[in-house]
């Protein structure tokens, strides 16, 4: 069994262009499969049906969560047994494809209700304080600049942010050009105070950190490498701290704070999708629930009868 999801990987990483988290989360959804039905002896895919799926899908929704102490009750959310059955209906699909099994079985699961949580963003007050440049100025202190003025400058993803690379800045023209999810292109505008953040960097900061084995990559730690993923998240999470801002602040709340500013100033939703390097405009569109949120909370707090 364990061999065919491994064909379903590599499907995922040559042929999808899934990034590195997808394949992860793939991996580790399946597995829970193949864990639980390796307990009901089955040990081939062709030996599995539809009950089968369905058994541990309910097994599913009725698990306790691992961490969680002993008859809490604390379960899975429906958010994770979505992503179970959307696990399973993508292998079935591709192994359905790719002749390995004789039908899909797993396209009669049927989706629990997925609500939608509205992302949280920071305000242009609380920007204001996290993009104020900090007196010290040495290599590590322009990065982290460079970095917060192009993640809220640009709305790019945390893989994103830290993979751009020297060929995609296009600082003359001002714009960035960023390989998405699926290895989609997209080009973004970059602001003025983007484009200086990132020249400084590159004149004062940049020089400094790179080493005869660095790559190419923008964004470079002291030793000279690309950035963890943990590793860029600690660092923003630290100016963010710097800058007296109390709440967990997470690198995507620049994206959101990006896609929310540009539509209470009016931008278009379908320009908006295109800048996020969005598939469906239904994902965008959650930032309209974010607006008039806000357009209520204005409402209640000026209107006399509100």
């Amino acid at each position: 069994m364990q061999n065919l999801i491994e064909d379903f990987l590599s499907f995922l990483r040559h042929e999808k262009g899934a990034s590195p988290q997808t394949q992860k989360t793939y991996a580790a959804l399946l597995m829970n499969f193949t864990d639980w039905a390796a307990r009901q002896e089955l040990r081939d895919w062709t030996r599995v049906t539809l009950a089968h799926l369905m058994a541990f899908i309910e097994h599913e929704r009725e698990r306790e969560l691992k961490d969680a102490p002993p008859g809490g009750g604390k379960k899975l959310s429906s958010e994770t047994i979505y992503l179970q059955i959307a696990a399973l209906r993508a292998f079935y699909a591709y192994a359905e494809d790719e002749k390995h099994l004789p039908q899909n079985i797993a396209e009669n699961l049927s989706f629990p209700r997925r609500w939608k949580r509205l992302p949280k963003w920071l305000s242009g007050a609380e920007i204001t304080r996290l993009l104020k440049p900090e007196t010290a100025a040495g290599p590590g202190d322009l990065c982290d600049q460079a970095v917060l003025e192009l993640a809220y400058a640009s709305g790019l993803r945390l893989a994103e942010l830290r993979g751009i690379r020297l060929e995609q800045l296009h600082l003359e023209a001002g714009f960035v050009t960023v390989i998405g999810k699926g290895n989609k292109e997209r080009v973004v505008p970059l602001g003025r105070k983007a484009v200086e953040a990132i020249r400084r960097y590159l004149e004062a900061g940049r020089p400094k950190l790179v080493t005869a084995r660095s790559p190419a990559n923008l964004f470079l730690t002291k030793r000279g490498t690309p950035f963890a993923a943990v590793t860029l998240w600690q660092r923003i999470k630290r100016r963010a701290a710097r800058a007296g801002l109390e709440r967990n602040i997470t690198p995507h709340m620049l994206r959101h704070s990006f896609a929310t500013h540009l539509l209470e100033h009016g931008a278009d939703l379908r320009v908006i999708q295109e800048l996020l390097g969005h598939a469906s405009i239904s994902t965008t569109e959650v930032y309209t629930h974010l607006d008039g949120e806000r357009l209520r909370e204005v409402h209640r707090r000026c209107h006399p009868r509100a």
